[in-house]
């Protein structure tokens, strides 16, 4: 066991340091969600001052923005298998739903994605994280088109993106604040009004696909 450094001064020591700090990012996310996540909860939990921080990434934004980019490549590669013995459009769906709703965290960061994370960062974070979206729907677009023909890879792409806001609007369903909570605790045909969040998904993404395999 290596011993622990109080600066990190190396480049191997500063990559650890990252790493430290993406991971108690996510796991303070998972607890209480990307919205309320402050700079100052993170720099608590790997033990650094908030000024700290911000030398190893530029903002609060930034961290989140590149878990978003972590995340999103163990989502991909989910997706990736999933759709090598997918076909038709139900197979491809569940493909794609299926690895959202496995991944809690990826969904929350998604929700935020463009409403937040995509704020203060600066143009060259921007530029990275724009080039690793597209990268990653062209890459998974192309799979969809060979599980669901006649559909192009472009529009295998406008899948992945429909897919995306779908779990933006869907997946903060599936946390309720306290007052709504005691609301459908009482009132349970309200809370019966808001779909479940993977079949839904899955729904909503197979009803769009099979749109996008009909000729114009």
């Amino acid at each position: 066991m290596q011993a622990p450094f109080q600066r990190a001064r190396r480049p191997d020591q500063k990559d650890q340091r990252r790493e430290a700090i993406l991971g108690a990012a996510a796991e303070l996310a998972q607890r209480s969600g990307v919205a309320w996540v402050s700079l100052g909860d993170i720099g608590t939990a790997v033990g650094l001052a908030k000024s700290n921080v911000l030398r190893y990434f530029g903002t609060r934004e930034e961290i989140y923005l590149r878990l978003t980019m972590q995340e999103g490549a163990d989502w991909a590669a989910a997706v990736g298998a999933a759709l090598q013995g997918a076909v038709g459009t139900a197979a491809t769906a569940s493909a794609l739903a299926d690895a959202y709703a496995d991944r809690p965290l990826y969904c929350d960061l998604t929700t935020h994605a463009e409403t937040m994370l995509e704020h203060n960062v600066s143009m060259a974070v921007l530029r990275e994280y724009k080039l690793w979206a597209i990268d990653t729907y062209m890459r998974l677009g192309r799979g969809i088109a060979t599980a669901c023909p006649p559909m192009p890879p472009t529009d295998g792409a406008a899948l992945v993106m429909a897919a995306s806001a779908f779990v933006a609007k869907l997946f903060p369903l599936t946390r309720p604040p306290q007052a709504l909570r005691e609301l459908y605790e009482r009132e349970p045909e309200i809370a019966r009004v808001f779909p479940p969040f993977r079949p839904t998904l899955t729904r909503m993404i197979a009803a769009t696909a099979e749109g996008l395999t009909r000729p114009a």
